[in-house]
């Protein structure tokens, strides 16, 4: 049987695509990025502070470092980002001059090192691709032939990587190496049991992938062989991305957007782009700090 449970609203953030939601042990607060929007956000759940940071283009994911601040995938390349001194410093761009391309999703693996996939916004191709940006800062491609790179996480051992293709609509699995190699692609999961489509994801301390579920209005669990075994349900249809935090780990905060809604859709759904919560009784594992 499938366990469902309900997630309430946190925090009233109106993001037009709100993604990546990112769990910052250090300062007990919540980032995520607004795509579209141009900024990324920092939230303190206890006392509600809330900031945000204007970006110059499209931000589609990001890391914390070990060093302070973030490293960025916006647009087609990486920077770093000092959030208190409002520093940006470009490192590399990888797909300059792919004008249909923009970053998406990504993150950090075990090793510390930061990965990211583009997007085809015109999903025309599977031109889309997956880079890691290593400790000294070399870019390298892990992945190709996607139309819309989703879905990154990574097992607890961090020889597993998860990564789903929006054009296909499945998640899939392969093993990932300690130097950062992708290998070995299989389906994980494309059964249909879970509404809508995947996009992004993380995994549990036990082990099972939750993915948020775009169009599904809920994030979905599956086990380790792929078993849908349990939803949470959030009031808004476009869910984008989940990420564990809290004090325990315990605290499951999902983004949503709003992008490409009607007028009507927007009344019918009023907190879509709005930042949700739920306390569960299994823990995340801690997010990486990139390490350059």
């Amino acid at each position: 049987m499938v366990r469902v449970d309900k997630a309430e609203l946190l925090f009233a953030a109106q993001s037009e695509t709100g993604e990546s939601p990112v769990w910052d042990e250090a300062g007990q607060s919540l980032w995520w990025t607004d795509i579209p929007g141009r900024k990324i956000h920092r939230l303190d759940p206890q006392s509600g502070r809330h900031e945000s940071f204007d970006m110059p283009g499209r931000a589609g994911c990001f890391a914390l470092r070990r060093g302070g601040g973030l490293i960025i995938a916006m647009e087609h390349g990486f920077s770093f980002f000092d959030p208190e001194a409002g520093l940006l410093e470009e490192i590399a761009e990888p797909e300059a001059g792919l004008s249909k391309h923009r970053f998406n999703d990504g993150r950090c693996d075990r090793e510390g090192r930061f990965l990211a996939g583009s997007m085809n916004l015109t999903r025309d191709a599977a031109s889309a691709k997956l880079w890691r940006v290593d400790r000294d800062r070399t870019v390298a491609e892990v992945m190709d032939d996607s139309t819309i790179a989703n879905g990154l996480a990574f097992d607890i051992s961090g020889r597993t990587m998860y990564w789903v293709d929006g054009g296909r609509r499945q998640i899939f699995r392969f093993d990932y190496s300690e130097e950062g190699a992708a290998t070995n692609r299989r389906v994980f999961q494309d059964d249909g049991t879970a509404p809508g489509r995947p996009d992004g994801g993380a995994v549990d301390a036990e082990g099972c992938y939750w993915s948020g579920r775009w169009m599904g209005g809920c994030v979905a669990r599956f086990t380790p062989d792929g078993r849908l075994d349990r939803l949470i349900e959030v009031p808004a249809s476009r869910v984008t991305m989940c990420a564990f935090g809290g004090a325990d780990y315990r605290t499951l905060f999902i983004t949503t957007a709003h992008e490409g809604m009607s007028a009507e859709e927007r009344a019918a759904e009023p907190h879509a782009g709005d930042i949700f919560a739920i306390e569960l009784d299994v823990a995340g594992l801690p997010e990486p700090l990139f390490e350059g």
